[in-house]
């Protein structure tokens, strides 16, 4: 049995992230066991550290939804064509932030050659999330007008790259103006650097154009701004809500408390009245559905979409300093811990 080393805490701090090491068990039924060689980052770890995700498991628990690695065991009775040595990704329900796991083998998804274990680690979450978000939930059709903000950011990009193959036009807001240049390197056709005038650069950007989609993450003003500007059948896809994310070790409870008193009310006779469509999406909801999982995955690999942008990678003891600058907001693409 492996000796593994994996983060554990009882949410609150990200001060009680504390390293503990035991042997792992062979795998169980339908379970394959895999050596982890990259952990990646989500919003969704933060919150959960802090215990603000309604998922967050009641006391001492592993975080992390997603990571690469190897194959190292397969139970004897797991119908799968995964061998050891294999390559592979995949999601977790929490328990990433660990040198081994055993998984289901459905969770386990097979590395292209030329992907790094990092850039494994960089993919499934955020690309399933801008997927989901605009191709089923939001019906993107051919030529509609996009908006996505956090646009430097695992999500925005693979949602930009999904959208391109739609023809759409695409504006993405970010946080700052450090990380415009990219947003052009990634094709967008505006940018936005979200501030006290943000409604009048959004229909600038607009012109004569109609706002069809929205991939929402923000919450507060930017929120409503959005959603009076999308047009009639337009739908606006809310994923996450980032201004509850703060720097600091625990959460700042009175910003959270002026957030959640503060936040974005819609009625819903007004949206009869306007023809508008509001829908919310949690990763952990497709994570249940497998299947539909993976066919998400058949279809994507249709697309040509490149390889994921890995901007930051720790070493695995470095875990609690990348979760920092994570907070920062300062980040381009995904931040990436290894373990080797």
């Amino acid at each position: 049995m492996p000796l593994r080393k994996f983060y554990q805490l009882k949410a609150g701090n990200i001060k009680n992230l504390k390293i503990v090491e035991e042997e792992l068990p062979p795998p169980g039924p339908g379970e394959v066991q895999i050596e982890v060689r990259s952990i990646g980052f989500n919003f969704a770890d933060l919150f959960a550290i802090w215990g603000l995700y309604s998922a967050t498991p009641e006391g001492l628990f592993t975080p992390g939804l997603e990571y690469a690695g190897v194959v190292s065991a397969v139970e004897a009775s797991a119908n799968t064509t995964l061998k050891v040595g294999d390559r592979v990704m995949g999601v977790t329900r929490f328990g990433a932030y660990t040198t081994h796991l055993n998984i289901d083998h459905r969770y386990a998804i097979p590395l292209p050659d030329d992907w790094t274990f990092a850039e494994g680690a960089a993919y499934l979450v955020q690309m399933l999330t801008a997927y989901y978000g605009l191709v089923n939930l939001g019906d993107i059709q051919q030529g509609s007008t996009v908006l996505i903000h956090s646009a430097a950011g695992g999500v925005g990009i693979w949602a930009n790259r999904i959208a391109k193959q739609y023809d759409a036009f695409t504006i993405g807001t970010v946080g700052s103006s450090a990380k415009l240049d990219f947003l052009k390197e990634e094709g967008y056709d505006r940018s936005i650097v979200r501030g006290g005038d943000f409604a009048e650069r959004l229909r600038e950007s607009l012109g004569e154009r109609e706002l069809n989609l929205v991939m929402e993450c923000i919450g507060g003003k930017i929120f409503s701004i959005a959603y009076e500007q999308l047009a009639p059948m337009g739908r606006m896809i809310v994923y996450g809500s980032a201004r509850y994310a703060s720097p600091g070790d625990r959460p700042n409870y009175p910003k959270l408390l002026y957030h959640y008193m503060t936040r974005p009310k819609i009625d819903p006779q007004g949206i009869i009245e306007t023809n508008k469509a509001l829908m919310g999406f949690n990763l952990i909801w497709l994570y249940e559905r497998v299947e539909l999982m993976l066919q998400i995955l058949d279809k994507v690999r249709e697309l040509d979409l490149g390889k994921p942008h890995v901007g930051h990678e720790f070493a695995f003891d470095q875990l609690p300093e990348a979760m920092k600058l994570f907070q920062t907001g300062k980040t381009i693409g995904k931040v990436v811990v290894n373990t080797t």
